[in-house]
């Protein structure tokens, strides 16, 4: 467990396997003590280009075994998105814990200029959460609140 003051943050085991000509690049890290979610990288063979208004899917080079109970959210790190419009489509992407395929990043460019992804850059966060499964009860009516039905813009912000 990490500490931070008074503070504790809970650890989970997970197995990761990297893709045999992956070797040369980092395994994904969390790049402060209170991060919530570990940079990927891109096993890109060469560069690939992604033209604006482009989607391209880019590997990542591993593979990984989620505890059950659990699912990594991949997310679009905030400084590519901020300086380059590079975003995923599919924010934040699922991985369920029966999933032991190679994890991909779905990059879509909305800026302005070409964007080019190189071998080992920082493309998107993977972030690791615990799953809660509803039991449904279907019923003739709900509760009352005071926002009701009101729905986007309905707080007035």
């Amino acid at each position: 467990m990490l500490t931070g003051g008074n503070e504790v943050m809970q650890k989970i085991k997970l197995k990761i396997k990297r893709k045999k000509s992956c070797e040369d690049l980092p395994l994904p890290g969390y790049m402060s003590e209170a991060a919530s979610g570990m940079d990927l990288y891109a096993a890109v063979e060469n560069q690939i280009v992604v033209e604006i208004n482009e989607i391209k899917l880019i590997p990542t080079g591993i593979f990984i075994a989620l505890p059950f109970g659990y699912e990594a959210q991949v997310r679009p790190r905030s400084g590519l998105a901020l300086k380059y419009g590079i975003t995923l489509v599919n924010s934040p992407g699922t991985i369920d814990s029966d999933y032991r395929g190679e994890i991909g990043i779905i990059l879509c460019n909305q800026g302005r200029d070409k964007f080019v992804v190189e071998r080992g850059m920082r493309i998107a966060q993977l972030v690791v959460q615990p799953v809660v499964h509803a039991e449904l009860e279907e019923v003739e009516d709900l509760d009352e609140t005071n926002r009701g039905e009101g729905g986007f813009g309905h707080t007035g912000h």
